[in-house]
């Protein structure tokens, strides 16, 4: 008797889950979509006045958005004509002092990072946006940035690509 309520406890916790659309355990509504597409980054921010230039960024930037949609959801990745696209440049790649000590020297460095991202999704077009996505890392002032550009990208990447991941696909 108590084995058949839990089998009809499972079955209609599954039923209850399937019924419920495209959802994974990630918080991913992908609706009908099946591709998704992530046109390359391109980095502009060395255009601005006091951007700091960063060779290979922009790849880096695109691969990692890669990543996370494909770990995220059972979505192929395509180059071309995608259910989802993402698309959009690096606006903003720049290291500004934050604190100084009592010697008015600077204590602590913050490198910001900003992305402009179009989104579009071709079975569900009132989802479409454009928005900034941005983050940053702190690091002490006497660090150069080569030393912590690793750590750095992979914090701000990782929250970067989490707030397009959200605002594209999260249905929370």
């Amino acid at each position: 008797m108590k084995i058949n309520s839990i089998k009809i406890g499972i079955i209609g916790l599954l039923l209850n889950l399937y019924g419920c659309g495209a959802y994974n355990f990630s918080g991913a509504d992908i609706g009908t979509a099946e591709s998704f597409q992530v046109d390359f980054f391109q980095n502009y921010a060395d255009q601005n006045p006091g951007s700091t230039i960063q060779p290979g960024l922009d790849r880096s930037f695109t691969n990692a958005l890669q990543e996370m949609i494909n770990n995220l959801t059972s979505l192929s990745l395509t180059g071309s004509n995608g259910d989802l696209l993402y698309e959009g440049e690096i606006v903003e790649y720049r290291v500004t002092p934050m604190t100084a000590t009592a010697d008015q020297l600077t204590a602590q460095n913050r490198l910001t990072m900003s992305v402009n991202v179009r989104f579009f999704n071709k079975t569900k077009e009132d989802a479409d946006f454009e928005r900034r996505f941005s983050f940053f890392y702190d690091f002490d002032a006497a660090a150069a940035l080569t030393s912590v550009q690793a750590q750095a990208h992979e914090e701000i990447f990782e929250r970067i690509t989490q707030d397009i991941f959200n605002a594209s696909l999260g249905n929370w």
